[in-house]
């Protein structure tokens, strides 16, 4: 039994819903497109597959895929069997299938690193050992981070928050914002959570809403464009959104729709907060719009599960992301600590 069917065990004792898990040469995903009414576990045993399962959003989520980035050169090496030129073609394929996902940039950088630097004779199971390091890692991470973010959460909440950060976007705690509500909630606050549904792939309503009905989480769904009259009703007391790349500014990148809150929360002096970890950072970025934010195919939004709910001809426009300035963000909860204003200076002792 190798390390990493070892830990995966370990992992589902706890409570933990993994996105993603290695047992037999295999990489396990479950299929989050299919979720919440269909619980499908493809099994996957290449890394042009698992590069494939990202591309088309399978596996989602900064922090998972960022694992995923480590299971992919795990892969590629079985696959190759330890051939370094070839686990390097392997962690270039991954790394361009989300171009804007810092977090499995990074991971697939630290891997193909441990690779080139191995002088030993067995480089499969020293990579089950690097790849096992991660994701230890990724869930201490969002341990801690859950442990910050819920001080900032008083009895009685209600908190928004938006597309899916928990656990299938992580390592299976609760990713980054659930991870900070699940802690708040099972600390023994009586919290209440508004997910936004997230179009066009619906994640707060597949797979947050799921989520929290896992953890017993009272929560209640509404759609996106709803959050700003709430506020105006002081429905909402808190917003807690994940991040998918933090600039060296503060400036967030998230699901499209985040900014829209972040501006109506400003309006309304509702607290804005994003939860993230030290590897969704990106210190080279020094401003958020100087991202290169990817622009997927337009069929996502003109149809939903196959069906198609425009007219044919009708084009559509689908940024994966969008940008929230700094200043409309009250703090970031890291790993190690809520960083506030200035973030360029705060953001530096997360590094």
């Amino acid at each position: 039994m190798t390390i990493l069917k070892d830990l995966s065990i370990k992992w589902k004792e706890e409570n933990l819903i993994l996105p993603i898990w290695y047992e037999d040469g295999r990489v396990n995903i479950i299929d989050q497109i299919k979720l919440p009414f269909n619980e499908e576990v493809y099994s996957l045993d290449s890394v042009s597959q698992l590069a494939r399962a990202i591309k088309d959003m399978t596996i989602r989520g900064s922090g998972a895929i960022g694992i995923a980035g480590a299971y992919g050169i795990l892969l590629s090496a079985v696959e190759s069997n330890g051939d370094i030129e070839r686990i390097k073609e392997g962690g270039l394929l991954l790394k361009s299938t989300r171009p804007t996902a810092v977090n499995l940039m990074k991971t697939v950088d630290e891997m193909i690193q441990y690779v080139v630097s191995y002088s030993g004779d067995d480089i499969i199971s020293y990579i089950e050992h690097m790849v096992a390091e991660v994701v230890t890692r990724q869930l201490d991470y969002e341990k801690k981070l859950g442990e910050y973010g819920a001080k900032l959460i008083q009895d009685g909440d209600t908190i928004l928050t938006h597309c899916h950060s928990g656990a299938l976007a992580g390592a299976g705690f609760g990713g980054r914002a659930l991870s900070v509500i699940r802690t708040a909630h099972e600390s023994g606050m009586k919290i209440h959570v508004f997910t936004s549904e997230t179009r066009p792939y619906l994640q707060g309503a597949r797979i947050t809403a799921y989520e929290l009905m896992k953890w017993g989480i009272p929560h209640t769904l509404i759609t996106d464009g709803m959050s700003g009259y709430l506020m105006r009703l002081k429905k909402i007391q808190k917003i807690v959104v994940g991040s998918d790349r933090i600039a060296a500014n503060g400036d967030l990148l998230n699901k499209i729709g985040t900014y829209m809150h972040a501006l109506a929360a400003k309006e309304n002096d509702v607290p804005f907060y994003t939860a993230t970890s030290s590897h969704t950072i990106d210190y080279n970025l020094s401003n958020g719009m100087d991202a290169k934010v990817e622009f997927r195919n337009e069929e996502e939004v003109t149809t939903i599960n196959g069906q198609r709910i425009a007219l044919e001809g009708t084009r559509a426009l689908y940024p994966s992301f969008d940008v929230t300035p700094n200043e409309l963000i009250t703090g970031i909860i890291t790993e190690k600590g809520v960083m506030t204003k200035p973030f360029t200076d705060s953001l530096l002792k997360v590094k």
